[in-house]
């Protein structure tokens, strides 16, 4: 490591308004970077760190928050001071960022290779074909399946995931001396998480490149980090080396912090989630298949088809929740698609004792009443136009709940059990974090008090301690009403503390499923073990040295028409454990 620190903030300060009605979002800040050094910034949401992050690229959005104070220093450039002609040649080329959300950071009407190409062109010089070939390798150095077909589509056709790794291989391609990563493995499985924080420590090794990396995963802190900023409010309130910090924090909001991390091991600890005794599950899912076409050629015949699901079944009672986890591209998502009357699917499917299949209109109305989702991305699934308020008020105006008043009352209390204040009903998505939007979404969630909710990736943009709050105010919910939950996330640490049951995919099937201490306590899948070994350790003291990297082809669910894949058959170990044979 240099004497000379590749990235200085000098007393930042980001201020929005003026006059009386100024506010400053960052107050003060002040940190310094070396040649291959990893800096991680954690904090709750609207802490500032992304912000923090933003201003260092020029890229605060306008008219809103500005620069009122301090100096980034790249080197001996102070970047506060460039015109945008001048930070956009920085851009990419020196400083590269990860964004947090991958949907809202790529054009939907340009494919991936495109968008891959053409960022390597405006800073390198190379050729179409070198690009192109440069593109290429970056997808595949994420481990993204079948990289040269990837490279032909357009990002509303890959998974959150999969969306991910291709901004990763962008800010990647270009080696830049100074990378940050804002929440980089938010929606990235454990498995490629493990890989993609290799790749990011392979090439600090042989670039010596400088990380700025933003993360809520005090694990992947504990994995990662040289050093550590703690933020609050707009304020540094403790930093310093990981490893002295993580054993013995100073301030009681890192205390707090750290507590509140979910851990591996933990699960069974504490009362068992209460259930409802009826005599049907709330959902039973028999024999489900979804299949989507892939077209080619000049008539647009279908060439192959994806297997995202591929004849599964599973009941979720009531009052219990069923965690499905897996690798990205799985069929997680598509399944809980398929149960939401998304898209179309083959099997049996039944919501409240009620086929989900010929309904009419008013019988499909009542059963989207007794199933909500919550989405993986927030932002995307919010319209930017209306008022949080009206949003999660809107599911009770569809169904014709309540009086007007009663209505804002019912979404002022949401607000509140979702740790958000009432005032901000009258905002706008935009206007907040990428964590707060999400709380929000589970706010319109719970508003109709349904019999299932199903969370995709429901915590996975909350930092910790709101995290901890939203699964504790789900497990109340669950409690008081009976609700179940089919929960879908890649952070094993919380599969494990909330599920009452925990089905694995694999390839558009369930390899093994069980209870929670059965899956977690004796996996005896391949697969599953895979799963739970890459977990990353909230303790500096156990940082891995070497991280797995999948060798060969990777598997795919794409085949040829009619040539379904072979269905697996479970067999029980005991107790109900169903594991597939290998």
């Amino acid at each position: 490591m240099t004497a000379e620190p590749v990235l200085s903030v000098a007393n930042l300060t980001i201020a929005v308004g003026s006059g009386t009605a100024r506010r400053r979002l960052v107050d003060d800040l002040s940190f310094t970077l070396h040649r291959g050094e990893t800096l991680c910034i954690a904090g709750e949401s609207g802490s500032g760190k992304s912000l923090t992050s933003l201003a260092i690229m020029g890229l605060l959005p306008k008219p809103g928050p500005v620069v009122a104070g301090g100096s980034i220093r790249l080197g001996s450039e102070d970047l506060t001071a460039l015109p945008e002609r001048a930070m956009r040649r920085v851009r990419g080329d020196r400083i590269a960022m990860i964004f947090q959300e991958p949907m809202t950071s790529l054009n939907p009407v340009l494919t991936i290779g495109r968008q891959l190409v053409e960022a390597i062109e405006a800073h390198r010089d190379a050729s179409r074909a070198d690009a192109r070939r440069l593109a290429l390798e970056a997808l595949e150095a994420v481990r993204i399946p079948e990289a040269a077909r990837r490279m032909r589509q357009y990002p509303h056709e890959l998974s959150g995931g999969m969306r991910q790794r291709v901004m990763i291989a962008m800010a990647l391609a270009l080696e830049p001396d100074v990378l940050i990563a804002d929440e980089p493995t938010t929606a990235l499985d454990v498995t490629i998480q493990a890989q993609v924080l290799g790749i990011l420590k392979e090439i600090q090794a042989s670039r010596g490149t400088a990380v700025i990396l933003i993360t809520h995963d005090m694990g992947v802190v504990a994995e990662m980090a040289d050093r550590v900023v703690v933020m609050r409010e707009g304020q540094a309130v403790e930093s310093g080396a990981v490893a002295p910090l993580f054993a013995a924090p100073r301030e009681d909001y890192t205390k707090a912090l750290l507590a509140a991390v979910p851990r591996m091991g933990t699960g069974s600890e504490g009362a068992p989630v209460a259930t409802v005794a009826v005599a049907a599950p709330v959902a039973e899912i028999r024999d489900l298949s979804v299949r989507f076409p892939l077209k080619g050629g000049l008539l647009g015949r279908t060439t192959a088809e994806v297997h995202a699901v591929a004849g599964i079944s599973f009941d979720i009672p009531a009052g219990q929740t069923l965690s499905l986890v897996g690798e990205s591209g799985c069929g997680k998502s598509t399944t809980a698609k398929a149960i939401a009357g998304l898209v179309p699917y083959a099997g049996s499917l039944s919501v409240a004792g009620r086929p989900a299949a010929n309904l009419s209109a008013p019988e499909r109305k009542a059963l989207r009443r007794d199933v909500q989702m919550v989405f993986q991305d927030p932002f995307a699934s919010l319209d930017p136009r209306m008022r949080v308020g009206d949003l999660v008020a809107e599911p009770l105006v569809i169904h014709g709940i309540g009086s007007a008043a009663e209505r804002r009352e019912r979404v002022a209390g949401l607000f509140e059990r979702v740790g958000l204040q009432p005032d901000a009903m009258r905002r706008y998505p935009h206007q907040f974090s990428g964590g707060q939007r999400q709380r929000v979404c589970i706010a319109r969630a719970l508003a109709l008090r349904p019999k299932l909710i199903i969370a995709d990736e429901s915590v996975s943009a909350l930092d910790v301690s709101v995290q901890k709050r939203v699964l504790e105010l789900l497990k109340e919910l669950q409690a008081e009403f009976g609700i179940a939950y089919l929960f879908i996330s890649h952070d094993m640490a919380v599969v494990e503390n909330i599920s009452d049951r925990v089905a694995v995919m694999y390839l558009g099937q369930i390899v093994e499923t069980g209870t929670r201490a059965q899956v977690f306590g004796s996996p005896r899948h391949a697969y599953t073990r895979r799963l739970i070994e890459a977990v990353p350790v909230p303790d500096p003291a156990r940082r891995r040295t070497a991280f797995p990297r999948l060798v060969g082809d990777i598997p795919s669910a794409v085949r040829k028409p009619n040539d379904p894949p072979a269905r697996l058959a479970l067999r029980d170990v005991g107790g109900g454990h169903l594991v597939a044979a290998e």
